[in-house]
């Protein structure tokens, strides 16, 4: 076993143990449970963090064999010293912080409320760097109350059950670690997580091989710097992890915002895995289309170099619909802005307000991929026409891939990806990679997986903008206007007349073979002709 591959199965059997205890306390599938193992998981990164950067800074720490013993030692004033020095992403703790601490301190009375005051006392000293913002201007802290979620009287061993389970493992040895290895990790981490909570909002973790598409046909260039990148159903923050994975977590910054709670901690301990603490302060939570968050110096909108989404698609936003049209939205939502149905409010088309509000955020040289249902591409009224129309006669659009179905597996609504780009010139490329994928079963659920080579036949298709049969075509902007604006590539496929070269013998003995079994069944017709004919002979009346 590799020591990446062992690392992965430690981390795992730790989350699984922390999922035990959770069980063995009568919260298993709980509605709590994730807040409990995200929290739990959370607290022990950022304590292993603060030991990895401390003994970076004073390698004796790392000599001695109680590494917390000496540093409880240390003078006030060198510890003061010592935190000052620590990386910007790197939470401060005091010694009383420290997982070894709570450990040393388990059998003592109201272990619980200690454990509790720990983790709230950590988010306050932490909380201009590690809490989330919302759209009215509060701020929520790194961590909550956990032991409150169990019966009072089972508080303290349920969290010395958790102290214990988390200090015998190290994240220590695994923070030079890269990407792929913390992808991995925080989607087993939500994996039993990861749903809609009662089906009124958008998934939290969209597929990987949907993400790896998005970000590696909008990431083409070398040498990207200082770029921003945006999403504003930002979900646990799938999206913006591949994208900020293709730029360079150093070359670009996150801004997101997503009205869910839930989803907002997730992308949380999604940036802090994945070194991009310093993008925290762009994390808010609330609603994009009602109250968009993010501004510039102007108070107008702020415009952003990337943006990725996967919003929700249908959503009952009768309560604040007119409050959308505003004069100060319409160039926001140049479309138009859909009605209130008599029924079925819950079915309202909220991901044409999220397309609009995306072309609208993006600045004038912007690239986007948007997660759409497919019926978007080809509808023939109302606004998504409006959309697609504007994409063309703008020249921003730069291409869609229609995915197989079933590629979400909690969803059976076909998708396609609309790509924007603000410098795109003449040609469009249009995938219909439909037929793509292996079915797999995956609960109650079907699912479509891409294979490897799928996914990356698709990106190299897209980006070489190359015409495959009955896979790609590439259109320029008028033929997609004579199209009546259908951006579906089975559209514009040719049809095609397979020819066959052969000799004339070849040829005479074909058309033989075809007049002897016509001359076949000719006297077949005739014996049945006359048989049915003798027997229309020979009855009666009686």
């Amino acid at each position: 076993m590799t020591t990446t591959v062992q690392f992965q199965t430690e981390v795992k059997n730790l989350i699984d143990s922390l999922k035990g205890i959770c069980s063995n306390y009568g919260l298993g599938n709980d509605g709590d449970e994730y807040k409990i193992i995200t929290q739990v998981f959370l607290y022990k990164f950022l304590n292993d963090k603060f030991a990895y950067e401390v003994k970076q800074l004073n390698p004796a720490l790392a000599k001695v064999e109680k590494w917390q013993k000496a540093i409880e030692a240390l003078p006030d004033e060198e510890y003061e010293m010592l935190t000052l020095q620590l990386n910007a992403d790197t939470a401060v703790l005091q010694t009383q912080h420290l997982i070894s601490h709570l450990f040393d301190i388990q059998n003592t009375p109201d272990f619980a409320k200690t454990f509790d005051d720990t983790l709230m006392d950590i988010a306050i000293q932490n909380n201009d760097i590690f809490s989330v913002k919302t759209t009215g201007g509060s701020k929520e802290p790194l961590f909550e109350r956990i032991s409150e979620i169990v019966e009072t009287a089972e508080r303290n061993a349920f969290c010395k059950a958790i102290i214990n389970q988390l200090v015998d493992f190290s994240f220590e040895h695994i923070f030079n670690e890269k990407y792929d290895f913390y992808a991995t990790i925080f989607e087993y981490l939500i994996k039993d997580y990861n749903n809609d909570s009662g089906g009124t909002y958008a998934e939290y973790y969209t597929p990987h091989a949907v993400a790896k598409i998005m970000a590696s046909i909008l990431v083409t260039e070398d040498n990207i710097q200082d770029v921003t990148c945006y999403d504003p159903s930002a979900g646990s923050g799938t999206l913006l992890m591949n994208l900020a994975h293709a730029i360079g977590e150093d070359k670009c910054t996150i801004y997101s915002q997503d009205v869910s709670k839930k989803s907002s901690k997730l992308l949380r301990l999604n940036l802090i895995l994945n070194n991009l603490v310093h993008s925290l302060q762009n994390v808010v939570r609330g609603n994009t289309i009602l109250a968009p968050f993010h501004k510039d110096d102007d108070n107008e909108l702020q415009k952003f170099d990337y943006v990725v989404s996967n919003p929700p698609f249908k959503l009952d936003f009768s309560e604040y619909r007119d409050d959308l049209d505003s004069k100060e939205n319409n160039d926001r939502f140049f479309a138009g802005i859909p009605n209130i149905p008599k029924k079925k409010k819950e079915s309202m088309a909220i991901y044409s307000l999220f397309l609009q509000h995306i072309m609208h955020s993006l600045t004038k040289n912007g690239k986007a991929a948007i997660v759409v249902p497919t019926g978007f591409i080809t509808a023939q009224t109302g606004i998504d026409k409006k959309i697609r129309k504007k994409m063309v006669e703008s020249k921003m659009l730069a291409g869609v891939v229609s995915m197989p179905s079933n590629i979400f597996a909690t969803t059976g609504t076909n998708v396609s990806i609309v790509f924007i780009d603000k410098n795109n010139t003449e040609d469009v490329v249009l995938i219909d990679a439909s037929n793509l994928g292996t079915k797999v079963k995956e609960g109650k659920n079907q699912k479509t997986l891409l294979s490897g080579t799928e996914e990356q036949q698709i990106i190299d298709v897209f980006n070489n903008k190359n015409v495959v049969n009955d896979l790609s075509v590439v259109v320029k902007y008028k033929d997609i206007e004579e199209k009546n604006y259908s951006f579906s590539a089975g559209q514009y496929f040719e049809v095609r007349i397979e020819h066959i070269d052969i000799t004339s013998e070849e040829f005479n003995i074909k058309i033989t073979d075809y007049n002897n079994s016509l001359e076949n069944l000719f006297n077949e017709g005739t014996s049945l002709e006359n048989k049915i004919k003798t027997r229309l002979k020979k009855l009666s009346y009686e």
